[in-house]
């Protein structure tokens, strides 16, 4: 989700590895171990959670995250559970790095300390205050300034036990006074509208004595204002403090105005003292990025000349080659290309022509398409996209299967457990491995088109040059989807989407056995046991020399690299798509039933969208997908429930509440894919709730009124490339403006081939240059159209410097910095 500021869109996303922790405090009993998980947090909104590893107090986690982060936040929160025998959990330590700070970090592998969680110090939220010093008149005519303090309205304050009943206590403090004042609790609700206003005395009038007060007249720049926020609670501890904010009040000035937006503090001193460095730490790596992305008109130079590249001749002489020249790792330049020439449909002419290139550098047929090239990171990443549905309907049965079970396959004798059978377990192996051959070399017909173009493109181009080798047809195509596509999704089924979080020791032991098996079956390497080092390998691999394996291996190869002969869309097969539990509000399909909410499992298909009494019962409701006419958050003042969305059918709309903003978000993108070409799609909808006779957002009273509000743009029907392609070029742009100076001495390469016509200098020798002139013409226009785009960013950041006055209510939302010196 984009937030649109002045025809500009910013996307916020993070990437993150959670590694390992180390030296958690061990538990206070005989036991001493802890069962601990890790959560990622959005302030204090878990997005994520990762397994839990028992009896540890290093516990290693090994596991990835990523999401589009829908909206505005101060700090990427970890939290470190533990779980007891009571099944109750307790938090240990978190680590949180402010937004502004996640740069410092960037990619690295960082050990952060773990600090002490408090109620005072979990913070979020912002206040909205209004100040303005006046002069009273009194009946002695004596002039006397009062203070007037609007509280306006909070956004974003945290949700304890499961709702939020917020009011705010208005203090003025100076040497002598503290006069406090509170505002109406606001029930149900963490964005409050308060709009009170309070009237504080600040200066005594001068016939006053020493005998009232301590001080004559009070000096107004030593006074501030003190804001509190507070969660009323019934219970017998007292309310909750959510934050707070201090006012001096020399920010008046001479204008005797103030207004504007400041972010809730901690309380001061509000947590124990705690010794940090005996909480432990945490190894983290995260990538955050933020794409500023202007109106397409800007992009259309870059874009041309990138989209262009599979025209050029050579093709290393190309704008998207360079990118793949200059860039520290090949893999930074495959992802935005590869998404954007799939938005555009120009991947297939764009891959064969870098690989056509690559096979005709490639001396040795065995060694084809078996180095980190362009190449083959653009084709990783283009299976990714296009096959992540065809990974799912494929292995996710077998492997969710093989999770659950357990079985014991373990076939190296040193490692084996006293209690377990070496045959049993190679049994145990064996038709494992069978049965995930076969779903694979029988899913042919299913593989995406876009991959079967590809495929075929590679298999002529090694044909042509080797055509000694019989073989290199199949091995060109195999070291794909074989050895970089199936072989890594079994082996961790979690990067894939397969499984949810990475498998237990045993379970990822075995899959590591499987994925080594599958990817020398193949291979169709001349002498198979010869590819293993381990000796139980090689003998458990006789299982599998018969010529039908061989056999099979070849006929799926042909299968998948002719050229246009399948469509995905014939595919009858159901694709589950996502599940997982949410909160929905009945229907009122029964005539006395009551209109409550219940927690279900909730299930997707390209075929359906069910929901069940928990995972694996039968179906409590099934949507077929051609009935949903929409897809569209719902207002949370309706339910005040946080997270809602509706999915909207012929005869009523289903509300549900999702467990976080991420998911809320993914739940409402994919069923709006899924559902985006049905014919009778609405094009308005009501954004609130049909409650006590009428729609809440425009007042009708019948309930089969026409939507006040258009529905959101809409999405592409093909889930897997549902891309942004002016988002794609930006960061495009952000990658060539990175690595200027290498393309600068990228274009002093080009002058130095086309001086001396000889081997170019050592210095710049890591540059592919088949054509020093095309390739100098090229880069020209690249600098060019960076320079171009860098003008249209300066002068977008020179803007908003001029608008963001401090203080000043115009402070954007998601701008983090602290308004004031507090």
């Amino acid at each position: 989700m984009a937030v649109e500021e002045e025809g500009l869109r910013i996307f916020q996303s993070v990437k993150i590895k959670i590694g390992e922790a180390k030296n958690i405090p061990p538990y206070p009993g005989p036991n001493r171990m802890r069962d601990c998980y890790c959560t990622v947090n959005l302030d204090q909104e878990e997005v994520f959670r990762t397994k839990i590893v028992e009896k540890s107090l290093c516990p290693f986690y090994g596991e990835d995250f990523y999401c589009e982060i829908p909206r505005s936040f101060r700090h990427l929160s970890f939290y470190i559970f533990d779980r007891d025998v009571f099944r109750r959990d307790s938090s240990i330590g978190k680590v949180a790095v402010k937004k502004e700070d996640l740069q410092k970090y960037h990619g690295k592998d960082t050990w952060f300390q773990l600090q002490p969680v408090s109620a005072d110090s979990e913070v979020q939220g912002k206040v909205h205050l209004e100040l303005r010093l006046s002069e009273v008149i009194t009946d002695s005519g004596v002039i006397n300034h009062k203070l007037a303090t609007r509280v306006l309205e909070c956004q974003g304050l945290p949700i304890v036990n499961g709702q939020c009943d917020p009011y705010a206590a208005v203090s003025l403090l100076g040497p002598s006074r503290s006069d406090a004042k509170k505002t109406k609790v606001k029930r149900k609700t963490n964005n409050p509208q308060f709009d009170e206003v309070f009237y504080f005395e600040v200066t005594r009038p001068l016939s006053y004595t020493k005998r009232h007060f301590d001080v004559e007249e009070e000096d107004v720049d030593k006074l501030a204002l003190r804001v509190d926020l507070w969660n009323a609670s019934n219970l017998k501890f007292g309310d909750e403090f959510l934050g707070g904010v201090r006012v001096p009040l020399r920010v008046l000035g001479q204008a005797g105005v103030h207004d504007a937006w400041y972010f809730l503090q901690p309380r001061e001193n509000g947590g124990k003292s705690v010794k940090v460095e005996e909480l432990g730490s945490l190894r983290l790596n995260i990538v955050y990025t933020e794409d500023h992305v202007f109106p397409s008109e800007h992009y259309t130079p870059l874009r041309d000349l990138l989209l262009h590249s599979a025209n050029v001749e050579p093709v290393s002489a190309s704008a998207a080659h360079i990118l793949g020249e200059v860039c520290r790792e090949k893999q930074e330049a495959a992802i935005p290309l590869v998404r954007l020439f799939l938005h555009y449909g120009k991947i297939v002419p764009f891959i064969s022509a870098i690989a056509h290139a690559e096979v005709n550098r490639t001396q040795d047929p065995n060694t084809i398409f078996r180095g980190n090239s362009l190449t083959s990171k653009c084709i990783d990443e283009t299976m990714k996209l296009a096959g992540m549905h065809y990974l799912q309907v494929t292995l996710k049965p077998i492997i969710d299967e093989i999770c659950t079970e357990h079985k014991s396959c373990e076939i190296d004798p040193v490692k084996l457990k006293e209690s377990e059978n070496l045959e049993t377990n190679r049994e145990n192996l064996r038709q494992y491995v069978d049965r995930i051959f076969n779903v694979i070399t029988a899913s042919g017909v299913r593989c995406p088109t876009v991959m079967c173009d590809i495929f075929f493109s590679l298999r002529e181009s090694a044909a042509t040059r080797f055509q000694v080798d019989q073989d290199v047809r199949f091995t060109a195509v195999s070291s794909f989807i074989f050895l970089r596509f199936f072989a890594p999704a079994i082996l961790s089924p979690n990067l894939f989407h397969l499984r949810p979080h990475h498998p237990d020791p045993a379970t990822s032991r075995t899959l590591t056995l499987i994925s080594k098996t599958i990817q020398t079956l193949g291979s169709l390497a001349k002498s198979k046991s010869a590819n293993f080092k381990e000796s139980y390998m090689a003998a458990f691999y006789d299982y599998f020399n018969e010529q039908k394996y061989a056999d099979a291996v070849k006929n799926f190869l042909d299968l998948i690299s002719t050229s246009g002969k399948w469509d995905q869309r014939s595919i009858e097969t159901p694709i589950m798509l996502k599940e997982g539990f949410m909160i929905k509000r009945a229907q009122g399909r029964k005539r006395f039933g009551m209109k409550n909410f219940k927690k279900r499992w909730f299930r997707l298909t390209n075929h359906e969208f069910t929901y069940h009494k928990t995972k694996g019962e039968g179906a409590l409701c099934s949507i077929p997908i051609e009935n949903i006419l929409a897809v569209e958050r719902l207002e949370e003042e309706s339910f005040k429930m946080k997270n809602m969305f509706q999915v909207i059918q012929p005869e009523r709309a289903l509300y549900i509440q999702a467990n976080n903003c991420v998911e809320a978000r993914d739940w409402i993108d994919i069923l709006t894919k899924v559902s985006q070409c049905n014919r009778k799609r609405l094009s308005t909808y009501h954004p609130s709730a049909y409650l006590n006779g009428h729609w809440l957002c425009c007042k009708l009273s019948a309930d089969t009124a026409p939507g006040c509000t258009p529905c959101t743009g809409g999405l592409p029907a093909n889930i897997q490339l549902d891309v942004d392609g002016d988002r794609e070029t930006e960061r495009i742009y952000s990658l060539f403006s990175t690595y200027m100076t290498k393309l600068i001495k990228m274009q002093e390469a080009c002058g130095s081939k086309s001086v001396y016509d000889g081997p170019e200098q050592e210095e710049y020798s890591s540059f592919v240059i088949d054509d020093p002139q095309e390739t100098y013409k090229t880069l020209k226009q690249i600098v060019s159209a960076v320079q171009t785009l860098e003008q249209q960013h300066t002068k977008y950041k020179r803007d908003k410097f001029k608008k963001t006055k401090i203080g000043s209510q115009y402070v954007d939302n998601d701008l983090i910095i602290l308004i004031f010196l507090l």
